[in-house]
């Protein structure tokens, strides 16, 4: 049988699609508040949620051990503690199931011989990225479980990048089966897109600083950030050395998420436009069209997030924008490689 036949193209294109329901489901999951909400982790037997009364009981009662239910939520309810336990049980489950999902497939394909060499070795490398976005994920809950009811944004920003990353890499490695032969282009070119690509993961990057602080919920004016202000004087005063306003200080983090807004759009805008005196093939056109049309999506859908304080469903879409456009950076670049 054929190495790196379609079936090995569509494992990895389910893959893709799984992570990107991760990300979704991982959106909702901050949004709501839910993501401390179950307190251990447990490989197994986490799997199934608790199945009647006196599960239920134990588990909230387990809840309430930690800082998120004595210092926020001291006034739920059971049924309360059961909304958000959905999210953070569903979140947990796909990300099992794409650890299901990627590892069987592959030793079928191994076993069966029908990945090459290359496609073997990129293989490992995206299990390596599944089992550390899985250890950031616990990584992640640990920090919101010791004295603080709120996770730290810096592992958030891990948990959330690493994602993305593994995302892209596993769309590159479809993209290298579906696209065998690229063609050689500008080499300046090329350059500009990755540039392009290394700017948009720093703008995810501080899009979980944003959402990890709550600095959505501040600022809440479009394109000054506050009342005719260009920024606000708070970003001076939150932190000290001032260089910590812009990594753990929600006016300096929000001020950085906006301005690097700005550039990645100006970048696309000129990717796009260079990429119109190329010589190129219809495909890498589509490419540049496409991406283009997302960066203006997603430009739109942060002010209005903004403007309305971060309503869940803006939210949740601003994120699934940024994905889309970091798979169009990314089917871009593969486009534009040699």
């Amino acid at each position: 049988m054929k190495k790196d036949n379609k079936k090995v193209i569509y494992w990895l294109l389910t893959g893709c699609l799984l992570i990107f329901i991760m990300v979704v489901i991982g959106g909702i999951t901050r949004l709501t508040h839910s993501g401390l909400s179950i307190s251990n982790y447990k490989l197994i037997s986490g799997t199934i949620p608790p199945m009647n009364e006196t599960e239920w009981n134990d588990a909230f009662e387990l809840y309430k051990q930690y800082p998120e239910y004595q210092k926020i939520n001291n006034q739920f309810t059971l049924e309360d503690f059961k909304d958000i336990y959905f999210w953070e049980w569903l979140h947990r489950v796909i990300g099992r199931f794409i650890g299901v999902v990627f590892i069987i497939p592959f030793l079928y394909f191994l076993i069966r011989k029908q990945l090459t060499k290359p496609t073997i070795r990129k293989s490992i490398i995206l299990m390596l990225l599944g089992g550390f976005q899985g250890f950031l994920g616990w990584f992640m809950v640990k920090s919101g479980l010791i004295d603080r009811p709120d996770v730290s944004h810096y592992r958030l920003a891990m948990h959330l990048t690493a994602a993305f990353i593994t995302f892209a890499y596993t769309f590159w490695v479809a993209l290298d089966l579906i696209y065998p032969t690229k063609k050689v282009i500008d080499i300046k070119f090329r350059n500009l897109v990755r540039w392009g690509l290394v700017i948009l993961l720093i703008q995810i990057i501080y899009g979980a600083f944003v959402a990890g602080l709550d600095a959505g919920l501040l600022h809440n004016h479009w394109p000054l950030m506050n009342d005719g202000a260009l920024i606000h004087e708070s970003v001076y005063i939150e932190q000290s050395p001032v260089i910590m306003n812009f990594v753990e200080g929600k006016s300096g983090v929000q001020f950085i998420h906006r301005y690097l807004a700005y550039i990645v759009v100006a970048l696309i805008l000129l990717i796009w436009y260079r990429g119109k005196r190329i010589e190129k093939s219809d495909l890498q056109t589509k490419s540049l069209h496409i991406l283009l049309i997302i960066v203006g999506l997603q430009f739109f859908l942060g002010v209005f997030t903004l403007i309305y304080r971060v309503p869940i469903v803006l939210g949740i879409l601003h994120q699934i924008t940024a994905f889309f456009l970091l798979g169009a950076m990314t089917f871009s670049l593969h486009r534009f490689s040699k």
